[in-house]
């Protein structure tokens, strides 16, 4: 039971996700799909609530000269990323979730479809798809690495 929780709240982390909570939990003796399903869940868990509360946290650390600065950054990063996502749009955001790469995943989806104005009936189920296409090659990755060295 502590190995699920600890790979449910690893994958509600930005930047960790489930690219770093599947490998944990298997590595911490969970089977693959177990680890897979946990990390799925818990990835999407925040989800729902970056795309309800993002902007109104946006704005109000705007109030603060440091992290007025770091929000710019980062919304400037989401219209970088969102270039394929505007194209493409719900395919496009599922693609930038899917793949499994550093600076893509669930928050960098949420973040994106929140600065495109994407609505949540169309963001929530592209990012809950891509979430569980990740979920699924990170696993297979994870039990590959396995099968080589062991």
């Amino acid at each position: 039971m502590k190995t699920l929780l600890l790979t449910f709240f690893m994958a509600m982390l930005p930047v960790v996700e489930l690219r770093g909570a599947i490998p944990l939990g298997v590595a911490a003796g969970l089977h693959p799909l177990a680890a897979m399903g946990t990390a799925i869940l818990g990835n999407l868990f925040p989800v729902p609530f970056i795309l309800l509360l993002l902007r109104y946290v946006f704005r109000w650390l705007r109030h603060f000269p440091r992290l007025g600065a770091l929000i710019d950054r980062l919304e400037r990063r989401a219209h970088l990323k969102g270039r394929k996502v505007r194209k493409y749009r719900t395919l496009g955001l599922v693609l930038l979730v899917a793949i499994p790469l550093p600076g893509t995943g669930a928050w960098t989806g949420a973040l994106v479809a929140d600065v495109l104005d994407i609505r949540m009936r169309t963001a929530l189920p592209a990012i809950t798809l891509g979430v569980v296409i990740a979920g699924v090659v990170v696993t297979a990755m994870t039990c590959g690495v396995v099968e080589m060295l062991g």
